[in-house]
């Protein structure tokens, strides 16, 4: 029993450490993301850090900023749900989708 034990300690590290490497990786990985047809661009990494955003001029209406705003809301809100669905495929692959809470 304990040599089956030993074996699944071992397989727990080997996961941990590959889990660690990727968390790394993921970190430092970018995805851009966009709304209103292209009109606001956001790039986000892996720890959902917004890294950029670019706002097209002609999306700029001083006479409507509400539309400005919700455009940058709903491509935030678009490039932190891909970033973390990014996040959550990698780690599937590494851990076999076992869910490991708290790990990501």
């Amino acid at each position: 029993m304990s040599r089956n034990m030993n074996q699944l300690m071992k397989q727990a590290q080997q996961m941990q450490s590959k889990i660690s490497v990727l968390q790394k990786e993921l970190d430092v990985r970018e995805m851009e993301v966009s709304s209103g047809g292209g009109m606001i661009k956001i790039k986000i990494n892996g720890k959902q850090q917004i890294l950029e955003i670019s706002i097209n001029k002609e999306c700029v209406d001083p006479t409507d900023v509400s539309m400005l705003e919700e455009l940058v809301k709903t491509a935030t809100n678009q490039a932190i749900t891909e970033s973390k669905e990014m996040v959550s495929n990698a780690m599937s692959k590494v851990t076999g989708g076992l869910n490991v809470p708290g790990l990501f």
